[in-house]
């Protein structure tokens, strides 16, 4: 487990509804400094807030802001791209790639570059935000880059044991943030969902469901395809 507390934490994608809220409840838990990221920083008008920029999808930027903080213990992997609508035989290649250079290659990106830094500076702990697309494929390239980035979580977690490093996956459903304003169904409030997974960190959790629906989607995953997807029932072998 590890304690926010004198923390040093790192927020990707802080500019974003879920980021925001990252940053704030880690200064609420008493972080001693937080380097709030984003491709264009802004002014938080707070000293303990290090305004730094970050563009996941640029090796060269990730490694500046790894050198930028090498004082991190916690990095909270949160940023990440989301258009309703996005499928996979519908959307072009060069959008496919897009999803996935930000949504899975840029998280692990941050996640290779910011181990050692963790490592050496005692182990600490990555917060990685995934969704409960990540084990649900109706959102086209959304979900299978979600998924992808699940099963790094995952893989990251067991490398990084030997250095006694903390990895939290966080699982959550629609949240009312911008990135899915375009969404109607019933969002959960972003303060919730940041609670549960710093709690989640703080009690030291391998993977957070923050809601009703995380929950009822991973125990489903242990059920049949047809009853996760409304599918009809496959016929038995050798039958009809």
């Amino acid at each position: 487990m590890t304690s926010i507390k004198n923390a040093v934490v790192v927020v990707t994608g802080a500019n974003g509804g879920l980021g925001q809220e990252f940053v704030k409840q880690a200064l609420d838990r008493g972080a001693a400094k937080v380097y709030a990221t984003a491709r264009t920083p802004r002014d938080w008008n707070d000293d303990r807030v290090v305004p730094l920029h970050l563009d996941v999808t640029d090796s060269g930027s990730v490694t500046a802001a790894a050198d930028a903080a090498r004082d991190a213990t916690i990095v909270i992997n949160n940023a990440g791209i989301y258009t309703h609508g996005d499928t996979i035989t519908g959307t072009s290649i060069e959008r496919l790639r897009e999803i996935f250079e930000t949504n899975f290659f840029g998280a692990v990106l941050v996640n290779r570059a910011f181990a050692p830094v963790l490592g050496a500076n005692g182990g600490g702990a990555f917060l990685d935000v995934h969704s409960v697309l990540s084990w649900l494929g109706v959102a086209g390239a959304y979900s299978a880059a979600k998924a992808a980035f699940w099963s790094a979580t995952n893989s990251f977690r067991v490398e990084l044991a030997a250095q006694n490093t903390q990895v939290v996956g966080l699982h959550l459903g629609y949240t009312d943030t911008p990135m899915i304003s375009m969404v109607t169904d019933e969002k959960n409030d972003p303060a919730d969902i940041v609670r549960a997974g710093l709690d989640g960190l703080e009690t030291g959790a391998h993977e957070v469901l923050a809601d009703d629906r995380a929950v009822a989607v991973k125990a489903a995953l242990s059920g049949s395809i047809a009853d996760l997807y409304g599918l009809p029932d496959a016929p038995p072998p050798g039958g009809e």
